[in-house]
């Protein structure tokens, strides 16, 4: 696999959006270490399930003391339009999303005016941008059509979705193909200069994620409280990854764009190995083994309505061959990565934690 070239990363002006979240803090965490020139925009780091004393993943690295550390709302184009131009950014990484399918339910105005006119904003700001290279804009597996197939989705399938959730990533797409067409041309590169690409991940779990409705906080919850874990569909398959896997494609993705942007200008995945698409079920099962607790779960019927995807996974085939990417991780060696952190003893072993497992993963990548 191609390595992350700190080289590259080294004091290179890189705007992110979307930074205080669980992706963005581990994002923000490892361009740091590479010594990049941050500036990320986003809201206040969510507190919604974060258990009594605990605080987010991005106040405990402190990143808003090492960063340049903006509050913003992607919906603002104004504001946001501000904060890019002052930053003058070579790259653009664009994470800044509402990510909960469950809640794209209840609000999903918010949801599609996040997800959509939020990453209309950030490429139509970018459209005018003197010393812009490479802009990177994350989406979801969840893009495509779901047709429940037993083999993996491919960059070149149908967006789609069920749900308001799943509906808006597919949007994304289209807009971020709608912005490459019109504006950023790949064979008219010599004149405009950037290179615009999408990433779209699988299931990301690690340590420092408390989001509501997502299977590895809600077991660490239950566990905590000594309650039953409510599991809806224990036997669907999800492609399970650790959150350092995606990083690592995006910041590949990033890189090439400015360097082969003619290779990266496009849509693409970045899933785990057939043997990390798992059930439910059965990851619920190996984080409470390695976290060393019994955890009772039971499942629950979705209220009406709901849809849950009973089979999902990704074909990575064009990540592989074209940009030389490939998964680091095995199935269980994410599930441990992902529970040592939620079984260390303080902030301090956490932070530590954080950063040993950038650093290795890094080497690795590498290899």
């Amino acid at each position: 696999m191609q390595g992350i070239s700190s080289g590259f990363w080294r004091n290179r002006r890189v705007f992110v959006t979307g930074h205080t979240g669980f992706k963005g803090s581990w994002l923000s965490s490892w361009l740091l270490d590479l010594g990049a020139n941050l500036r990320g925009y986003a809201l206040p780091p969510a507190t919604e399930g974060l258990p009594a004393g605990t605080a987010s993943l991005f106040d405990e690295l402190d990143l808003a003391s090492r960063m340049d550390h903006i509050c913003g709302d992607t919906r603002d184009e104004a504001a946001l339009r501000a904060a890019i131009e002052a930053f003058r950014p070579e790259v653009v990484l664009h994470l800044a999303a509402q990510p909960i399918v469950r809640k794209s339910y209840t609000d999903p105005v918010g949801t599609y005016s996040t997800n959509v006119m939020g990453t209309v904003h950030v490429l139509n700001i970018c459209r005018d941008l003197p010393g812009l290279r490479s802009i990177v804009v994350v989406s979801s597996d969840k893009c495509y059509e779901n047709r429940e197939q037993v083999w993996g989705y491919r960059e070149t399938d149908q967006m789609g979705g069920h749900d308001p959730y799943s509906s808006s990533k597919g949007c994304t797409e289209l807009v971020t193909e709608a912005f490459r067409s019109s504006y950023f041309p790949p064979d008219r590169h010599s004149s405009h200069g950037v290179s615009l690409a999408s990433a779209r991940a699988g299931n990301v779990i690690g340590g420092g994620d408390w989001s509501v409705d997502r299977l590895i906080p809600d077991a660490v919850r239950a566990l905590r409280e000594g309650r039953k874990l409510d599991i809806r569909c224990p036997q669907a398959t999800r492609p399970w990854q650790h959150v350092l896997e995606p990083l690592s494609g995006y910041l590949l993705l990033a890189e090439t764009g400015a360097t082969d942007p003619g290779k990266a200008a496009q849509g693409w995945n970045f899933g785990p190995d057939a043997g990390s698409t798992r059930t439910v079920a059965e990851t619920v099962d190996a984080l409470a083994e390695e976290l060393g607790h019994e955890l009772s779960w039971r499942t629950q019927s979705c209220p009406g309505g709901l849809h849950e995807a009973g089979l999902l996974a990704l074909d990575c085939t064009k990540a592989r061959h074209l940009l030389g990417w490939r998964p680091k991780l095995a199935w269980r060696e994410m599930i441990g990565m992902t529970a040592a952190w939620y079984k260390s003893p303080d902030l301090q072993a956490r932070n530590a934690l954080v950063h040993s497992q950038i650093s290795s993963y890094t080497a690795r990548a590498a290899e």
